[in-house]
């Protein structure tokens, strides 16, 4: 009977640090991947490379390169710790429903 305690008390703990996990993946994927402030940075860029290259100036369109590389590596990251959470909560809230079932 304690022991049957402690697995489900054990269970809804790490069912609740996986939803946390769960949702906090959720949310970092959709402020930081899809949000407007990132394309917008980019599209500026893109802008300065055009007329950098139209005006034929080689500092300006390197420097808007390395910035355009920079913001592909952080929305990559940014995607990859998202989906790194999102699995790591469903794998968490699986394995505590799988642990509260056995004690049910």
């Amino acid at each position: 009977m304690v022991i049957e305690n402690l697995y489900l008390k054990i269970g809804l703990v790490i069912m609740g640090l996986g939803g946390f996990a769960f949702f906090t993946g959720l949310v970092i994927l959709l402020t930081r991947v899809l949000g407007g402030g990132i394309n917008k940075i980019a599209k500026e860029t893109q802008k300065i490379v055009q007329k950098g290259i139209a005006e034929e100036v080689a500092g300006l369109v390197g420097n808007a390169s390395v910035l355009i590389e920079s913001l592909n590596e952080l929305v990559q990251t940014a995607a990859g710790i998202g989906v790194f959470l999102i699995i790591i909560g469903v794998l968490m809230m699986g394995g505590s429903l799988y642990l509260i079932l056995q004690v049910a």
